[in-house]
């Protein structure tokens, strides 16, 4: 037993970020579905394609080690039934909006200009339906505020 707290301690200790992280490769992008999603802002409608994170392993995957996201993609979490969702950019290298979206397809919170490799939590404060997560600083081009509308459905969920 005096054995396992040494290694428990260490395996929970945030990772150290070096410049060898930076010469890892990055995997190419995922082979998860894909579906048109729409975000509905006081600008007018703005059209991407994100990649769906159902299961629990896709969901724990997210962006991480992925290279920066092209302005009109992104990746969705699919929260069913609605709950309290908390995220955080471990093993992320490029800074995301993470937009948190209440049941009924309205955005609740956007955590905008996320830090990449953070451990800090992002909670969404409230229960949602889905996290969306796109490239950082694209929520603010297009002008999303709380209250405004993400329009997708998911070919393979319920």
């Amino acid at each position: 037993m005096l054995l396992l707290f040494p290694l428990l301690a260490v395996a929970c200790q945030p990772p150290l970020i070096s410049a060898a992280a930076e010469d890892r490769p990055i995997p190419a992008a995922s082979e998860l579905t894909t579906a048109p999603l729409a975000i509905v802002t006081g600008k007018g409608a703005f059209s991407f394609v994100v990649e769906i994170a159902r299961s629990e392993a896709e969901q724990a995957q997210g962006l991480k080690h992925r290279r920066p996201l092209a302005p009109d993609r992104g990746m969705i979490f699919p929260m069913r039934p609605a709950r309290l969702a908390s995220f955080w950019m471990k093993d992320t290298p490029s800074p995301l909006d993470i937009i948190f979206i209440a049941p009924g397809g309205t955005v609740a919170r956007v955590a905008a200009m996320t830090k990449p490799y953070s451990l800090d939590p992002i909670d969404s404060g409230v229960p949602v339906e889905a996290v969306l997560e796109i490239a950082g600083g694209r929520a603010e081009q297009i002008g999303l505020q709380p209250g405004d509308r993400v329009n997708w459905r998911d070919p393979g969920g319920e």
